[in-house]
């Protein structure tokens, strides 16, 4: 009866995992091509232009934030329809001082003292914006050309409450970048299925839309781009992932800074899903509980399942035959990944053991972010990446 039970946590483990990154996205890639769906139609093509204001949050930015207007003025979109709005959480350097500069091309500054956190001053600036449609990004992300005109593009459909686009991640020395390419392009693809069945699950906080009308006053410890796509899942909206609408990103600069980046907001998140778990009811809401719950909490549960499926198949290693192969599996990937650093970049052999690495990395993030929420430690201010 043990060594059932045992067997049992293996494969409930096992099968776990192996949903939350695989299985979730199969079954909804099989939904959708069953049902033949697609987000955008014949009928949806040609411009589509409502006032827009386009919000970047910034602390400390001066080594970006000019740069960040220039790309937000030369954006393919009418100037007269685009409020461009610096939102300053206390910063101690010269960012007021440049976005100052660009007051004559209409570019608004509004500043806030004491590092009360993004999400109390999204609050404080967003009641103010004259657009429509509210666009939030950050200050080291560039968006491409056409980027704004395709992410409000499905606004056109009255069913749609957020947008959201994707952040392409590079480095200066090109490591970290086929592993993060690789697990945004999974997020890429569950997002993009999710939005032709439903509406996909969260944003992306440097390139996401709402309609104005939509937002509700933030806690000041919630993570904006995904307790403001939730609030609006919840009012009967959904949201949509728009593929061509993409933005560029350099990466946190080093596994340790992307570590803390990672607890951060998983922290955030699980304090959102918790505060917001009526939306987890399928008998309320459906598919889109089905979808959170997939995407999010399963994910969320994956360290506890890999520790489980370690130490059952240690037990169960002596039966020999597959749960062996098994452990010397796990063995083998867990030393690929520790060794991540002294693989040569550049061969398909280092993408895969640097995916390995940010794999175990991610959950191992996951992990010491539930510590940190079971000890109550909250996020309300954030610190920009040292470029």
């Amino acid at each position: 009866m043990v060594m059932l039970g045992i067997s049992t946590a293996f494969w409930v483990s096992l099968l776990a995992i192996s949903y939350a990154y695989a299985g979730y996205p199969v079954i909804l890639w099989i939904v959708s091509r069953f049902a033949g769906l697609s987000e955008r139609g014949p009928a949806e093509q040609g411009a589509y232009l409502p006032s827009v204001t386009m919000i970047v949050s910034a602390y400390n930015e001066d080594a970006v934030i000019g740069a960040k207007i220039e790309n937000a003025l030369s954006l393919d979109y009418p100037r007269e329809l685009l409020e461009i709005v610096i939102v300053s959480d206390g910063s101690s350097d010269r960012t007021c001082e440049i976005v100052s500069k660009f007051a004559n091309k209409g570019v608004v500054l509004r500043p806030y003292e004491g590092r009360i956190g993004k999400t109390a001053c999204l609050n404080r600036a967003l009641p103010m914006a004259s657009g429509g449609i509210i666009v939030f990004s950050d200050a080291n992300s560039t968006y491409a050309k056409g980027a704004l005109k395709e992410l409000v593009h499905p606004f056109r459909r009255s069913t749609v409450g957020f947008v959201t686009g994707w952040t392409r991640y590079g480095s200066e020395d090109g490591s970290a970048v086929d592993s993060l390419e690789l697990y945004s392009r999974i997020e890429l693809i569950t997002k993009e299925l999710e939005s032709r069945l439903g509406s996909c699950i969260g944003a992306d906080g440097a390139i996401f839309a709402i309609r104005k009308e939509l937002y509700l006053p933030l806690k000041d410890y919630d993570i904006n781009d995904f307790v403001i796509p939730l609030s609006i899942n919840e009012q009967g909206y959904r949201g949509v992932l728009q593929r061509e609408a993409v933005c560029f990103e350099k990466d946190a600069g080093s596994h340790q800074r992307e570590f803390q980046r990672q607890v951060r907001i998983t922290n955030r998140t699980i304090r959102a899903i918790i505060n917001y778990r009526q939306l987890l009811n399928p008998f309320r809401f459906g598919l889109l509980s089905f979808e959170l719950f997939s995407h999010k909490v399963c994910k969320f549960l994956v360290p506890l399942f890999m520790v489980a499926l370690l130490v059952s198949n240690l037990l169960l290693a002596e039966r020999g035959g597959f749960f062996l192969m098994a452990l010397i599996a796990q063995g083998i990937f867990y030393v690929a990944a520790s060794a991540a650093s002294f693989v040569p970049k550049g061969s398909l052999l280092s993408r895969m053991i640097e995916a390995a690495r940010t794999f175990v990395v991610v959950n191992a993030a996951i992990a010491l972010a539930w510590v940190k929420y079971l000890q109550g430690e909250t996020y309300t201010t954030w610190f920009p990446t040292k470029r």
